[in-house]
């Protein structure tokens, strides 16, 4: 018998990066072109209010997951069973996944004239490459908004597929002002990434700013600053959870776009434009700091502030008295 729909839909959703019920259909009709999986029904499924009942659903998320578990165990586990297997199968933590799958964090259903609602929606993102293996390369993410009800209700999840494995970094994003602010951490990991991006306008079709963090793939972890673009795409595309993040050289970003499913009327100015504002700055368009310039300033004021050190303890002085022949003779000598 089905159990807990809602809330392992909600989680499935969040894994995948589906920001809307449409980004989750897509993921379903990736798998199978002729999914019984539909938006209008999927709706009430994410509320609780209907659960599907189609075998053939359930098999195919079981292949849009890939927990290594049939559709039958899909539909019949527990949600805590079901976090369990994702903790095992893809190391996301369980607190997490529980959190994606609670009632208040729903996607969003596309309300027009909403302003969390026009951001919702799924990016994939350029900037320079902080590692020095791949200097001077563009590397590619995705980062997927979604909507959810309460406070801090816009989710942003960015994912990386790098040499040593996917990084994945969640967190919340704020429109403050003419700027839009995301704080994102690396699920079960230590690593943190900030974003200050320029204020969107509907229709909302391109996020552009800066990308604070340290780099991964180094011997030392050097806090780096990047130009970042990130341009909507008309649904998730499963390449960018597949293909390596960097880029090769001399990649056109223009034509990498369209092979993502974007449309683009002028190509070679679009990668006029991406380029200039990719390496724009003194820096162009990144900025890292060594550990040797560090250490340079901590080598001067860590002195200064531990103050002039004291003078080192001298031992205490022995002193020395002449043995007489009595003394030497009462001490046995």
């Amino acid at each position: 018998m089905p159990r807990d729909i809602d809330r392992k839909l909600r989680a499935t959703a969040a894994l995948l990066g589906a920001a809307t019920c449409k980004d989750l259909a897509a993921e379903f009709r990736r798998v199978n072109p002729n999914t019984v999986f539909e938006v209008s029904r999927a709706y009430k499924w994410l509320q609780g209010r209907a659960q599907p009942r189609d075998a053939r659903l359930y098999q195919d998320w079981a292949r849009v997951i890939d927990l290594g578990r049939p559709g039958s165990w899909i539909s019949d586990c527990t949600f805590e069973e079901f976090v369990e297997a994702v903790r095992a199968r893809l190391g996301h933590d369980p607190d997490a996944v529980r959190g994606w799958g609670d009632p208040s964090g729903r996607i969003a259903a596309d309300v027009p004239g909403d302003s969390g609602s026009s951001l919702a929606g799924t990016y994939v993102c350029y900037s320079h490459a902080w590692s020095p293996y791949f200097s001077g390369r563009i590397i590619r993410g995705e980062l997927s908004i979604a909507q959810r009800t309460g406070p801090g209700n816009l989710f942003a999840c960015l994912s990386e597929c790098l040499p040593t494995g996917t990084a994945r970094l969640e967190g919340q994003a704020t429109m403050a002002g003419s700027s839009l602010f995301m704080h994102m951490r690396e699920t079960g990991g230590l690593r943190h990434v900030f974003f200050s991006l320029f204020a969107p306008t509907p229709p909302v079709s391109v996020l552009a700013g800066l990308m604070c963090g340290t780099t991964i793939i180094d011997p030392e972890a050097r806090p780096s600053a990047t130009r970042i673009v990130m341009i909507r795409l008309p649904a998730p595309s499963g390449r960018l959870r597949s293909e390596v993040a960097y880029l090769a050289e001399d990649t056109s970003i223009a034509a990498d776009l369209m092979s993502l499913g974007a449309s683009i009327a002028d190509p070679a100015t679009a990668d006029t434009q991406l380029t200039a504002f990719l390496a724009g700055g003194r820096g162009g368009g990144l900025d890292q700091i060594s550990a040797a310039a560090y250490r340079g300033l901590v080598d001067i004021f860590d002195p200064a502030w531990l103050g002039p050190l004291p003078p080192p303890r001298r031992a205490p002085e022995t002193l020395e008295y002449p043995v007489t022949a009595a003394d030497a003779k009462a001490a046995g000598l």
